[in-house]
């Protein structure tokens, strides 16, 4: 496949608007692609206009299975006026693709796909397969490696590459995620005559700084993740500025280390929310939106030694070994029967979720050899 068909493929999925949904269109335009070239993909239906993909290249009968995994939502573009380039419009320039997931993750999963198609072209023996489990929802839950996990499709994995944007580093370790909602409920009164309501702000509040006061305690760190992280994002309540707020919620945002583990987080986050409930007034309402485990692969796992010493190769410099806080599929597809290294290692930059979103063309392009060598030395 020549260079500029390779940028084409790329420009193609951003040109596809796969905001939160939408991802069966670009299911499509891939499992297209790999017909094209005699390859064979399964679509997995996660619901209207949403599937992941599944499609395997190699010897299916023999040797290790190596996973190659990219998501194909994106999250939202925010205001288009402010982009330079429109951003579902990809747009060559400076040697950068710009568009809404040119970095997060079309970049990745368009150079993995591509990676498999030449492998098969040029005919390259593979001691086991490849692998493509290309989802549907990571940005909202990492809903289709949970549900292709628990379908199985993870259960015969050796080792799982995800083509995340992690520029000139190899990622194996990354912290654990929760969200979270809590709801506080109260009466209406006029703001003149407060005595006749319950304030459901200021019994959020409570919770509030009951929360934030915890976490100040909680000092731990892991030597690769660091520390412990919580954040509250979203705050919402009353209707107008003369009344008492009947009803007010909070959302917020965790990222956890096996020291601080989700479980610890649970326990205190109930415990906090019990005692507020038991005073006069006060009733709140939690809920776990989102509870994701932290990940850790064996940094002296054969996957990783492969990984250095391929892109040292490739790329031409030592590549970092590194643990990062934001989450991945990984943290599904981990749960499948069998135990096995990850990699996130992909192209990109620090442009994702931002306006004028874009990739370095050559940083694609060279991850497309890059996940080809790993692929033969770790099966071969």
């Amino acid at each position: 496949m020549d260079q500029q068909e390779k940028i084409q493929i790329l420009k193609d999925l951003v040109n596809i608007n796969s905001t939160n949904g939408n991802e069966e269109e670009v299911a499509d335009y891939l499992k297209k692609l790999l017909t094209d070239h005699g390859i064979d993909s399964e679509k997995v239906i996660y619901a209207e206009k949403r599937a992941s993909l599944v499609s395997e290249v190699g010897d299916k009968n023999a040797g290790k299975v190596l996973g190659f995994s990219g998501h194909m939502d994106v999250v939202s573009a925010g205001d288009e006026s402010k982009w330079t380039f429109p951003p579902f419009q990809a747009t060559e320039k400076d040697g950068k693709i710009y568009g809404r997931g040119a970095t997060d993750m079309k970049s990745g999963l368009a150079a993995l796909v591509i990676a498999m198609i030449e492998l098969k072209e040029e005919k390259t023996p593979l001691n086991g397969k490849i692998k493509l489990l290309a989802t549907v929802g990571e940005e909202i839950g990492e809903l289709g490696a949970e549900q292709l996990t628990s379908k199985g499709y993870a259960d015969d994995l050796d080792g799982l590459i995800i083509g995340e944007p992690s520029g000139y580093h190899i990622v194996y370790a990354h912290k654990g995620a929760m969200n979270y909602t809590l709801k506080s409920y109260g009466k209406n009164a006029h703001s003149s005559m407060p005595e006749l309501g319950i304030n459901a702000i200021d019994n959020l509040l409570k919770f509030y700084n009951a929360v934030e006061n915890q976490v100040a305690k909680m000092s731990k760190e892991n030597p690769i993740l660091g520390k412990f992280i919580h954040n509250v994002t979203v705050i919402s309540g009353g209707e107008q500025v003369n009344s008492i707020p009947e009803a007010a919620e909070l959302q917020g945002n965790i990222r956890t280390i096996p020291e601080e583990n989700n479980e610890t987080v649970r326990k205190i986050f109930k415990e906090i929310l019990e005692k507020l409930n038991q005073e006069k007034d006060v009733h709140l309402e939690l809920t776990w939106d989102y509870d994701k485990q932290p990940v850790f692969s064996d940094r002296e796992s054969t996957l990783i030694k492969i990984a250095e010493k391929v892109a040292k190769a490739q790329i031409g410099q030592d590549i970092p070994l590194l643990g990062i806080s934001g989450g991945t599929d990984a943290a599904e597809f981990t749960k499948s029967k069998k135990e096995f290294p990850v990699i996130i290692f992909g192209p990109g930059n620090e442009t994702p979720h931002q306006i004028d979103e874009n990739v370095d063309t050559d940083n694609y392009l060279e991850m497309v050899d890059v996940y080809k060598e790993i692929a033969k030395q770790f099966l071969n």
